[in-house]
């Protein structure tokens, strides 16, 4: 595990459109669906919804979903921060090596992340 953010992480949006204030920063959270380390790009649940307008398809390869479909959209990776499980805050992510594996550990407390 070499990523500062993994597949099933609670994240918080710290840039752009989704950014919310201190108040309301639990709308602004969502847990990491996909995450894509060659464009460093990140899926998060319920944030960054777009909508796409998608006709059918005749044919062998028929589409199932027709309409207006609602689905989350890739976010910059840079505008993410992990949330730390004890802190409960969005922190910065530090590795330490122990033993034959690399562990992350939050910046802020200390304690390590999964």
């Amino acid at each position: 595990m070499a990523s500062k953010i993994v597949k099933g992480d609670t994240v918080q949006v710290i840039a752009g459109e989704y950014r919310r204030s201190a108040a309301e920063r639990d709308k602004a959270r969502g847990i990491v669906q996909r995450i894509d380390t060659k464009t460093g790009r990140v899926v998060v649940a319920k944030i960054n919804m777009v909508k796409k307008h998608q006709k059918p398809m005749q044919g062998r390869a028929a589409r199932t979903q027709v309409g207006i479909i609602e689905f989350e959209a890739p976010i910059d990776l840079s505008n993410v921060m992990l949330v730390c499980p004890k802190c409960d805050e969005a922190v910065r992510v530090g590795f330490r090596v122990d033993g034959d594996e690399k562990v992350r550990v939050c910046k802020s407390c200390g304690e390590d992340i999964k």
